[in-house]
């Protein structure tokens, strides 16, 4: 396995929509395996293959706490089939918008339709953090981030400041 690149805001290659998955084949799998690897190093609890440049419709996520056995989920263009009609707040983190966090509201349970890693089809029902996680990870696959859900203002300020940040980073070091 290999850990791949995350990238951050405002990288535009995140605001673009992934394309479906044919299949999932031997290349899908080692690429959804290669993304849980990265996911458990960065650490986070869910990754989509837009934050690796992928722009393909896969998705993994493990809710697993510290100490607990790992309970991995891949999914291959996941569909939200139902939404609950009531909603609930969260706060959200992203790996693709580093040290930032808001209270995102989303459809309290979900049920969801994709392709395993052995390319079959499941449906999934999801509540809690489970669906927050899911719902969170397809609006990456459809070029959208978590500060999209926030008003201009506060999505605007999230953004000049990873701007600094990245561009702070670049600059070299003067002695």
């Amino acid at each position: 396995m290999a850990r791949l690149f995350i990238l951050t805001a405002p990288d535009a290659r995140l605001k673009q929509k992934s394309r479906p998955v044919d299949k999932v084949d031997d290349q899908i799998r080692r690429l959804m395996d290669d993304m849980l690897e990265t996911m458990y190093v960065a650490p986070g609890i869910g990754l989509a293959a837009a934050q690796v440049g992928v722009l393909q419709r896969i998705l993994v996520l493990d809710l697993a706490k510290d100490g607990e056995e790992k309970r991995p989920v891949r999914m291959a263009n996941p569909e939200i089939i139902w939404v609950s009609d009531d909603d609930s707040s969260h706060e959200e983190g992203c790996l693709s918008v580093p040290e930032h966090y808001a209270s995102v509201t989303r459809p309290r349970a979900i049920r969801v339709r994709y392709l395993d890693h052995q390319n079959e089809s499941r449906e999934l029902e999801a509540d809690g953090l489970l669906a927050v996680v899911i719902q969170h990870e397809i609006d990456h696959l459809d070029g959208v981030l978590f500060i999209d859900h926030l008003s201009a203002l506060k999505r605007n300020m999230i953004l000049r400041k990873l701007t600094k940040a990245k561009k702070s980073d670049a600059e070299p070091v003067r002695a």
